[in-house]
């Protein structure tokens, strides 16, 4: 593992400007009934505002809404499914003084989300689906570019690597290349390593300590590893709710090699881990 400094820059989010230079805590809000940690427990709009508040007052800067589970062998949820479940969220936190980030693929999904209030188009498919990329550079939003093979219903079988680090870091900037030749700005690029897609528990750590080396492809870094299933491995903890600890320490590892965002479920845990981090930099 390599210690490195985060971005020295500013992302701008609509009327809000992240200083990226600190790490800031995405937290996560699945509106969904089926989500491998959380599914059913926000899907009404009263539930999912409390839900982001009380993460906003533990200090989350951004709230990352999601309307399709993508855990493994999740199913394909409608477009007009997906839109019921975020865009009423979107509408009721749109009032509040939060950045919004949209878990979605599908650019009809993140177009009307804007429209309402969104900030950042977070696609954990990257930017692969039909649409996609041109809704990208029309929208002219911050757009967070995740490796994946394959689906949720196939990735768990795609996880074959030389290595795992270079071909995840190709793939990307692979991804990245195709979004800059359709018009997305460079300064709208973060990259997201996909712990936990397409990779095994194995391939996961290993990533996960040679993260720092994501730095070479210059561009914004969020980790997600929160919950996880080899995170579970590694701490023994079947259930992904008693992951909070391993979770922390996993994204904590990944600040110190340069990650500015973190997505997690438990927040004010990740806020003291940070907060101790800071003294330290001092």
């Amino acid at each position: 593992m390599k210690l490195m400094p985060l971005p020295q820059r500013h992302l701008k989010c609509g009327r809000f400007e992240l200083d990226l230079s600190v790490p800031h805590i995405m937290g996560i809000l699945n509106v969904t009934p089926d989500s491998f940690s959380d599914g059913g427990h926000h899907h009404q709009v009263n539930d999912a505002v409390k839900k982001a508040l009380e993460m906003m007052q533990q200090g989350a800067t951004i709230i990352d809404i999601g309307g399709e589970s993508t855990r493994p062998g999740a199913a394909e949820v409608s477009l007009e499914e997906e839109l019921c479940r975020v865009i009423p969220v979107v509408k009721a936190l749109s009032q509040y003084e939060v950045i919004l980030s949209i878990d979605t693929s599908q650019p009809e999904v993140i177009q009307q989300a804007v429209l309402n209030g969104a900030h950042i188009w977070n696609d954990v498919r990257g930017l692969t689906r039909q649409g996609a990329l041109s809704m990208a550079a029309g929208l002219d939003i911050p757009v967070i570019i995740m490796h994946m093979r394959g689906e949720p219903t196939t990735m768990n079988h795609l996880d074959q690597y030389e290595n795992v680090t270079h071909d995840v870091m190709n793939e990307i900037e692979q991804r990245v290349q195709d979004a800059l030749i359709a018009g997305v700005k460079v300064d709208n690029i973060i990259i997201d390593p996909g712990f936990g897609f397409a990779k095994n528990a194995e391939q996961n750590f290993e990533l996960l300590n040679e993260f720092w080396q994501l730095n070479k492809l210059g561009y914004p870094i969020l980790s997600a590893l929160s919950r996880k299933r080899f995170i579970g491995a590694a701490t023994a903890q079947s259930d992904p709710q008693a992951r909070a600890v391993g979770s922390v320490a996993g994204h904590l590892l990944s600040i110190q090699q340069g990650a500015c965002m973190v997505r997690v479920h438990d927040v004010r845990e990740m806020a003291d881990a940070i907060a101790v981090w800071k003294m330290m930099q001092m």
